[in-house]
């Protein structure tokens, strides 16, 4: 059955499909030996599928792989860094990084600590990576100074960044210390650099930012021994069953918009 060459890239665990679309702009796909094209579609029964050169086979599609890594500060969340930083992927043993097609799902910038997810089931970071996604992302925040009530409720209700408002959000305060603040964070949206942004535009900049939970993925659960930074664990069966489901969700969610954006554009019948 056609699809599009960067869903079956995807599918087969080669890249995210966003990382998919890069490779086939930057010529590195070949579609029965001839430069593949963004949109293409194939039969991956029929046609020959070659990534910098290398034949691919549905039967060679490494195992599905689902990782939870508590990212420490200094490394980036991307495959590859032109600037020759450490990335999530320098975490992992060799037998992971080379040939399984893992990514980070999402990121946290640099700076940054705690969970993110590492996969090669690009249609499940394809699904959970897209705008309207809505898993919670939960955040320890140390920020400068005592951001009171009426500022908390700001940030609850949602703040203007780059002339489009936040989701709402909801914000705790956790402790106050000397001069600093201690907040608990939970977002259902990932724009670059949210909270970072949001705080300074506030009036409290973070000092250290940490993500604990994605959804009901935690990096410490009574069941399991806390992950130290810079560790990864293979997420549980009821973990990954979680983010399908999230998939599953976001997927009719999109579905729903799309029928009532056609249907609002048809013209009335008599």
């Amino acid at each position: 059955m056609e699809a599009r060459l960067q869903k079956i890239l995807a599918q087969w665990g080669i890249a995210s499909r966003r990382e998919a679309e890069e490779m086939i702009r930057d010529s590195r796909v070949q579609i029965n030996g001839i430069l593949a094209h963004l949109g293409q579609k194939v039969d991956p029964e029929k046609d020959a599928i070659a990534v910098d050169g290398k034949p691919l086979s549905k039967k060679h599609r490494p195992a599905l792989i689902y990782l939870l890594l508590h990212k420490p500060a200094g490394v980036v969340s991307t495959c590859y860094d032109p600037h020759h930083r450490p990335t999530v992927l320098d975490l992992l043993p060799k037998e992971l990084r080379e040939g399984s097609g893992i990514h980070p799902v999402g990121r946290l910038d640099a700076d940054s600590t705690g969970a993110l997810i590492l996969t090669n089931d690009g249609e499940l970071t394809f699904g959970l990576t897209h705008p309207r996604h809505s898993i919670s992302k939960t955040y320890h925040v140390l920020v400068k100074g005592h951001p009171p009530e009426a500022v908390l409720h700001k940030w609850r209700q949602g703040v203007m960044l780059e002339g489009r408002k936040t989701r709402a959000a909801k914000v705790h305060l956790i402790e106050r210390c000397a001069e600093q603040s201690f907040l608990e964070i939970v977002l259902q949206e990932g724009r670059n650099r949210q909270i970072r942004r949001i705080a300074q535009q506030l009036g409290y900049p973070v000092i250290k930012l940490h993500r604990t939970a994605i959804g009901s993925i935690q990096l410490q659960t009574s069941k399991e021994p806390f992950l130290d930074e810079g560790k990864y664990r293979s997420l549980k069966d009821d973990e990954i069953q979680f983010l399908q489901k999230q998939l599953k969700k976001n997927s009719e969610v999109r579905i729903q918009e799309s029928e009532s954006i056609s249907r609002g554009s048809k013209s009335p019948t008599d």
